[in-house]
C-alpha cells in the first residue's frame, strides 16, 4: 500500500506541474521566466524568429505574447539554445565535475555526453559510479555513454578489466545513454565475442553505440557498422567523413585540444550534410577552457570559416540532442528545456547571459551552486589508487638493447627508430619508462624516445592513455626515480625534477587524473610545470605532458610503450 501511496503520490505531483505548464502556455498564469522581444534560432525551420519565450516549471512553455516573474528584454540580442557536447572526456579538464561545469557555464555548455573510460580504467566500476554521483544534479547535464575498452588492448595493465557483465547494470541509470567509443574497431570487424557481446548487450538495452574507426573503409566498414556501430569523432579529413556519412554513420566533428578536425570538415556544415553532423571536444584541457572556450569555440571558428551560422547552431545543440534522443532539449519550442544561450550577434559572438532550465546561471560570473555529494567510500577510493613502492635509479638501469620511440612533429602517432642501449642526450635518446601504479606488481616497462628532446632532468605524469600508470622520460635515471616518487606522494599529477629538485607539479589526487582545485590554479601550476619541462630543453612546439600521455596508449601506431616494454602497435609485438 505504502508503494501505491508513493507512485499515486508521484503522479499527482507530476499532474499539478503539467497543469500549471498547460496554464502558463495558454496564458491563463504569469510565467516563471519570459525572455521578452526575442530574436531566436529556430533549429527547425533553418531561420530567426521574433517572440517572447516563456518558461515555467523549468520548461519553455510557448513562444508568442507573455508576461512573467521576472522578465528579460532581448531587444538587440540573439537567444540560441544551449550547446551540447557530444563526446568528451571530463577527466581531461583536470579538474573535477563540479569545477569544469562552472567552466563550461560562460560558454553556453548546458550537457555534455561524457565517457569516463579514464577513470574506469583506474578505478573499474567504482569510477562510473564515482562520476555519476560526482555529476548529479549539476547546473550542466551530464550524460554518459559507459566505456567499452577498458583497458584499451589485452596488452596493457589498467586498474579494472570490464566486461559487458560489469557495466550491463549501469544501462539502468537514467542518465546512461549507451555505448562508448568502440576504440578496439579491429575487435568489431573481425568478430571477437568478447568485443561484440558488448555491443549486443548494449543493443539489447535499446542504446547508443558509439564508434573510433580512423579511416576505416570498405568491408570493414560494412563489418563494422552492421555489428551495431553508427557514429564516428575520428576523421581527419573529408573524403573519411563523406564516405562516412554516406554509409549512414553520424560524424561527430571535433576540435578539442589534442585534435583540431573543424577546419578539414567544415564544408560538412550544409544542407545536404547537416542532419548527420554535431559538435564535440573529445578532450579540452585547462588552458583550452580559459583561453579559447568550449562548444561556443568551435561555433565561432565554424562561422569565421564560412558555415552559415544557423547550420553551425544545429551542429552544436540541435543534431546530438536528436541522435541521442534527449527529446527535451536542442531547440527553442514548447516542451523543451529552458536552455538558452544570449549573445549579442554572430559576428563577435560573445556569450552575455546563459539559462539552465530557465535558471540564470551566467551573466557576467557564473552562479553558485554545491558540489553532489559523493559516497565516503567512492570518495576516500578515488583519493587512494596508487600502490607503488619506492623506486630508485637502480629500477631503471637496465642496460639491454630496446626500442626506440621516434616522435613525429606535430602527432601523437610515431615512428620506429631503431634501438638504444643507454641515454645518448646528444643524439636526443632519452630513456622512457612506464610504472604498473594500480596492483603494486613492480613492472616497469623500459624503452628509449627520440624527439622529445630533453637535454636534463626527468618528467613523469599520470596520466597517460588509458590505463593511467605513471609514464617518465628522463636524462637520468636518478631523476626518473625521483619523479615517479613525487608523483606518488602526491597521489597522482604531474612532475618536473632536475637534481633530485621538483621544479614545477601538478597534483591530482582524485584517480590521479583530476584535481580538487579550482581550474585557474591548476592552470597556472599546469603552466609553470611546462615552462620548467622546456627550461630543461623539451622541443618547442610539442605539449611535454599531452604528448607524454599519449606515448602509452598502445592502440597508436607505430611504437608505443606499456608495462610491459616497446610494443609495436601495428604486430601487437613486443620488441
Amino acid at each position: 500500500m505504502a508503494n501505491q501511496e508513493s507512485y499515486a503520490g508521484k503522479i499527482n505531483r507530476k499532474l499539478n506541474k503539467k497543469l500549471r505548464i498547460i496554464a502558463v502556455a495558454a496564458g491563463r498564469e504569469k510565467a516563471d521566466l519570459v525572455l521578452k522581444n526575442a530574436d531566436y534560432v529556430n533549429v527547425f525551420s533553418g531561420e530567426i524568429c521574433h517572440a517572447d519565450i516563456a518558461v515555467a516549471e523549468g520548461l519553455i512553455v510557448g513562444m508568442g505574447q507573455y508576461s512573467g516573474t521576472v522578465e528579460y528584454d532581448m531587444t538587440g540580442k540573439l537567444v540560441l539554445p544551449g550547446f551540447v557536447d557530444a563526446h568528451i572526456h571530463l577527466e581531461s579538464s583536470l579538474v573535477s565535475p563540479k569545477e569544469f561545469a562552472r567552466a563550461v557555464l560562460p560558454h553556453g555548455t548546458t550537457t555534455v555526453i561524457t565517457d569516463p573510460h579514464e577513470i574506469a580504467n583506474v578505478m573499474g566500476t567504482d569510477g562510473i559510479e564515482y562520476m555519476l554521483q560526482a555529476t548529479e544534479d549539476l547546473p550542466v547535464d551530464v550524460r554518459f555513454m559507459l566505456p567499452s575498452c577498458v583497458p584499451a588492448t589485452p596488452l596493457d595493465e589498467a586498474g579494472a578489466n570490464l566486461d559487458y557483465r560489469a557495466i550491463d547494470s549501469f544501462y539502468d541509470h537514467p542518465r546512461v545513454q549507451g555505448l562508448a567509443e568502440m576504440m578496439n574497431f579491429v575487435g568489431a570487424v573481425n568478430g571477437d565475442a568478447q568485443v561484440v557481446e558488448k555491443i549486443v548487450a548494449a543493443q539489447a538495452h535499446h542504446k547508443k553505440i558509439d564508434g573510433h574507426a580512423p579511416g576505416l573503409s570498405g568491408n570493414a566498414l560494412n563489418a563494422y557498422m552492421a555489428a551495431g556501430v553508427y557514429s564516428d569523432h575520428e576523421c581527419s579529413d573529408l573524403e573519411d567523413a563523406l564516405a562516412k556519412l554516406r554509409m549512414g554513420q553520424f560524424i561527430m566533428i571535433r576540435e578539442g585540444t589534442a585534435a583540431h578536425n573543424l577546419e578539414a570538415l567544415v564544408s560538412l556544415l550544409q544542407p545536404q550534410y547537416i542532419e548527420r553532423c554535431m559538435f564535440c571536444t573529445d578532450d579540452k584541457h585547462p588552458s583550452d577552457l580559459l583561453e579559447k572556450g568550449h562548444i561556443d569555440y568551435i561555433v565561432k571558428k565554424a562561422i569565421r570559416l564560412g558555415a552559415d551560422p544557423i547550420m553551425a547552431i544545429k551542429a552544436a545543440c540541435h543534431n546530438a540532442a536528436r541522435y541521442f534522443l534527449l527529446n527535451n532539449r536542442g531547440a527553442i519550442s514548447p516542451g523543451y528545456l529552458g536552455d538558452f544561450v544570449v549573445i549579442d550577434n554572430f559576428e563577435d559572438f560573445n556569450i552575455e547571459l546563459v539559462f539552465k532550465k530557465g535558471r540564470l546561471m551566467y551573466d557576467g560570473e557564473v552562479k553558485e551552486f554545491d558540489a553532489p555529494q559523493v559516497d565516503d567510500y567512492l570518495s576516500a577510493r578515488a583519493h587512494d589508487t596508487f600502490h607503488v613502492d619506492t623506486l630508485t635509479a637502480a629500477d631503471f638501469a637496465d642496460r639491454r638493447m630496446r626500442g626506440v620511440i621516434g616522435m613525429v612533429p606535430g602527432e601523437i602517432v610515431s615512428e620506429d627508430a631503431g634501438y638504444a642501449d643507454h641515454i645518448d642526450v646528444s643524439a636526443d635518446i632519452l630513456k622512457i619508462a612506464v610504472i604498473e601504479r594500480h596492483k603494486n606488481t613492480r613492472h616497469i616497462g623500459i624503452g628509449y624516445i627520440k624527439g622529445y628532446g630533453l637535454k636534463r632532468g626527468a618528467v613523469a605524469t599520470s596520466i597517460s592513455h588509458d590505463s593511467h600508470n605513471i609514464i617518465v622520460v628522463g636524462a637520468s635515471e636518478a631523476d626518473m626515480a625521483a619523479a615517479v616518487n613525487r608523483v606518488v606522494e602526491n597521489r597522482g599529477g604531474i612532475v618536473v625534477v632536475e637534481e633530485g629538485t621538483v621544479l614545477g607539479e601538478v597534483a591530482l589526487p582524485i584517480a590521479g587524473i583530476m584535481s580538487d582545485d579550482r581550474l585557474e590554479n591548476v592552470n597556472e601550476a599546469l603552466e609553470n610545470a611546462k615552462a620548467q619541462a622546456f627550461t630543461l630543453g623539451v622541443s618547442e612546439g610539442i605539449d611535454p605532458f599531452m604528448t607524454l600521455s599519449f606515448m602509452a596508449l598502445p592502440v597508436i601506431p607505430t611504437l608505443r610503450i606499456t608495462t610491459r616494454g616497446v610494443i609495436d602497435v601495428i604486430t601487437q609485438q613486443y620488441i
